[in-house]
């Protein structure tokens, strides 16, 4: 061939030569070459088309599932494979098992076990690409995640978990998330026949699952990362997702089994001798899986059961022979603090627990002080506890600040202080302005409970509204705003959110008399309860933004939310239009808005943004008089924006109709608000124009009485209605004159000039000059 590159004979032994050794393709191209030749040649063609068809045979079983999985498995297995190969049979590997074919045919072909044998390679590339790839194969498929987690068993899956090695511990907490999911029907494929019925009951497996979470809590051999994604898988599995679901049986079954692992995790102290294995964040987590237990619990016995564990589980630990154990109490004692409050405030109530605490803080040993001060920070935020530290402990955290070295412990005891005492200057502050929540007596429940001989709490003389509005206005008088907006602007580790709760309701009740608004705002009150809205207990930015939308409704914003800050006030007051709020907090949140609207488009389309809309048009619907005018008049303002009048031309919705009808309402400002955006509507768009005599039958008879009403300013908005219908359309303005609109026109443009209502004249002459320009009147002949 190459002395003669067209020698047929020699180029089709060749092709023999290679096809018998399976090079298919070069075989392919020879005898190309020969029928390119002898293009009649039978016997080259027939070669041809065989060779054709056993190339793709080849190709189909090269690259079909089977043989690209154990593909992937050879070349991982073979430790002679270049790492950038290994690497994308690895990818490859973990794609396939995503796929419901490529898992099968892996699960099919003993894949569980070379995935096994990836992971006991103890490289940490083999073993990710392993535990994704059974994470893939065990994503929504019951059957598939059952015989998984018994072939690979919750003993290795957990000593996996517990490696200190982040991504790998990540990785197999998300095998046995998705392996929970499956087995309790999450995100379920679904399934016929024979392998819908293999698997019938999980709910042993779950449990198996939830006791191996709980040993590895306490286990030395696991890692801080394997305790963190232990804490959080019990975190995200074990409290209903939906507290409408009557079953809470995997908390109690945890609470019962596990509590007292959990309270151990958290009693835990760094800086001792045999600590578990921790994060920075391991207290903390597990601290929030506590909150989640605890408000998982449906009833007082219940919650009773769990306090008595976290009590016998804190007695314990005291020991006044041993100095590390009672300081696991205390820190247990901080841990649960920062998860339910409410227990831990009843803990705190254990007989001595205050006392050891402040008594830590006289300790040499530092470890002791730092644990005893960080406790007393989260004690201080209730305003009993912040007594006792005021009485008890505050000289004795000055001189821990004095003399340790340590400067955790400085900030700690420094935060302590301050912290308390900001505390208790707040707690004063809601006392003096009597702005606690109060529940209403009931006359004739007060009456049944005296008949009956039980105690009713009297309202202390002091604490009328004639004493407290003079506490309020001696407040203000001495300056409280300044001293409320110092307060705001501590740091974040002094202001706690119930001291935050404490200031917004101070506030509130500062807000109180619309007089004494001018002079919140002029000393830095508007800009203060911003933030106090924005973070903090759901009741503290409740009260912080009815506070903000009592300043809003009646203040001008340019003044009380000076540049961009206008912009962060809106969200809070959206937030009263829910209809969980009361009827005072929507009402003066409308009022605010519309305030607000009313200012520039730009504010306008930061309320649509936050999505307030759907409610104002809601209040429009309101039968209370009030809210339904307060509604309509933030609409009126917000019909300016291009936005908002594209939703009043869109096809299929009522809004215009109601709009109508409101101005035919008996309410003088309601009629006046909807009057105003019919006017602003019909003028911005002539379609609106048409739409308004097709929403309602009424259409004609409702704007004959806005265009006779006694108001002039209601008048003149019916009048610009009538005007924008004119302009739109000859047919709209021949309905118009065919009607007693035209003697209505007729009659109000024939009166003399007066200054006081000439903008109410000058609009019905132009309606009748217009009407002559259609043809439609003529004028007076001479």
């Amino acid at each position: 061939i190459d002395l003669n590159a067209s020698d047929i004979k020699a180029l089709y032994r060749r092709s023999q030569a290679l096809e018998r050794l399976g090079k298919l393709d070069q075989a392919f191209k020879d005898v190309q070459r020969c029928a390119t030749i002898e293009p009649r040649n039978k016997n080259f063609q027939e070669t041809l088309r065989r060779l054709g068809i056993n190339i793709q045979e080849k190709l189909r079983i090269q690259f079909s599932t089977d043989a690209r999985v154990q593909n992937m498995f050879e070349i991982l297995l073979d430790g002679n494979s270049e790492r950038e190969t290994r690497e994308k049979a690895a990818n490859n590997l973990i794609v396939l098992g995503r796929e419901e074919a490529g898992a099968e045919r892996i699960f099919q072909n003993n894949g569980v076990k070379l995935l096994l044998q990836l992971i006991e390679t103890k490289n940490a590339e083999m073993i990710l690409a392993a535990v994704r790839t059974l994470s893939g194969m065990c994503t929504g498929h019951k059957a598939r995640a059952t015989a998984i987690l018994h072939l690979l068993g919750m003993d290795k899956i957990c000593m996996w978990m517990a490696v200190d090695n982040e991504e790998i511990s990540m990785a197999v907490c998300n095998l046995l998330q998705v392996i929970t999911e499956s087995l309790s029907g999450e995100g379920e494929k679904e399934q016929h026949g024979k392998e819908a019925a293999l698997v019938l009951d999980t709910k042993k497996d779950l449990k198996m699952i939830t006791m191996h979470l709980l040993d590895m809590l306490i286990s030395k051999k696991v890692s801080g990362q394997g305790r963190d994604q232990a804490l959080n898988l019990l975190s995200k599995n074990i409290p209903r997702k939906d507290l409408r679901n009557p079953d809470n049986s995997r908390a109690i079954f945890v609470i019962d089994s596990g509590l007292k692992k959990i309270l151990k995790v958290i009693g835990q102290v760094p800086e001792l001798p045999n600590c578990l294995p921790l994060t920075e964040n391991t207290r903390m987590i597990a601290s929030i899986l506590l909150n989640k237990l605890y408000d998982d619990l449906r009833c007082d016995p219940e919650r009773d059961n769990f306090r008595e564990i976290c009590e016998e589980h804190i007695k314990s630990k005291v020991d006044p022979q041993d100095m590390d154990k009672t300081l696991q109490a205390v820190q247990t004692v901080s841990g649960i603090m920062q998860g339910p409050f409410d227990l831990g405030n009843q803990l705190l109530g254990m007989t001595g627990v205050m006392e050891m605490m402040v008594a830590l803080c006289g300790s040499e040993r530092e470890v002791d002080q730092l644990v005893a001060v960080e406790a007393l920070i989260h004690a201080s935020t209730k305003l009993s506890r912040a007594t006792f530290i005021i009485t008890n402990g505050v000289t004795l955290l000055k001189e821990v600040y004095k003399k340790t070295k340590n400067e955790k412990i400085k900030i700690r005891a420094l935060v302590t202080s301050d912290k308390t005492i900001l505390y208790s200057v707040a707690s004063t502050l809601v006392n003096c302005t009597n702005s606690y929540d109060v529940k209403e007596l009931v006359p004739e429940l007060v009456q049944l409970a005296q008949f009956s001989k039980q105690h009713v709490p009297e309202e202390h003389p002091k604490d009328k509204k004639d004493f407290v509005l003079k506490r309020v206005k001696k407040l203000l008088k001495a300056g409280v705003i300044s001293a409320l907006a110092c307060m705001v602007k501590a740091d974040s580790a002094i202001l706690t959110d119930q001291t935050k709760e404490l200031l917004a309701r101070v506030f509130l009740a500062l807000c109180e008399d619309s007089k004494d608004r001018g002079t919140i705002v002029a000393q830095g009150g508007g800009k203060a309860l911003i933030p106090l809205a924005l973070e903090g207990t759901d009741v503290g930015k409740v009260k912080a933004s009815h506070a903000l939308a009592k300043i809003a409704a009646i203040s001008n914003p340019d003044i009380a939310f000076p540049g961009e800050r206008v912009y962060e006030v809106v969200r809070p007051l959206v937030s009263l239009l829910n209809t969980e709020r009361d009827g005072l907090q929507n009402y003066e949140a409308l009022l605010s808005l519309t305030n607000l609207s009313g200012r520039s488009d730009k504010l306008r389309l930061k309320i649509i943004q936050e999505k307030a809309l759907p409610d104002i048009e809601n209040y429009m619907f309101e039968n209370h008089d009030q809210l339904r005018q307060a509604a309509t008049e933030c609409m009126c303002n917000l019909v300016v924006n291009k936005e908002v009048q594209e939703r009043f031309v869109a096809d299929g919705n009522d809004r215009l109709k109601l709009i109508v009808l409101l101005c035919g309402e008996d309410d003088v400002k309601v009629q006046n608000a909807a009057a105003g955006a019919l006017a602003m509507l019909t003028a911005a768009h002539k379609k609106l124009c048409h739409k308004m005599t097709q929403v309602t039958t009424q259409w004609l008879e409702i704007l004959q009485r806005l265009c006779l009403h006694e108001k002039l300013e209601v008048q003149h908005r019916g009048l610009v209605v009538a005007y924008n219908l004119i302009y739109a359309d000859h047919e709209l303005a021949k309905k118009l004159v065919g009607s007693e609109m035209l003697e209505i026109l007729t009659v109000v443009g024939k009166q003399a000039d007066d200054s006081k209502k000439q903008h109410v004249l000058n609009v019905a002459r132009e309606c009748l000059v217009k009407c002559m320009d259609y043809g439609l009147i003529k004028p007076l002949s001479q």
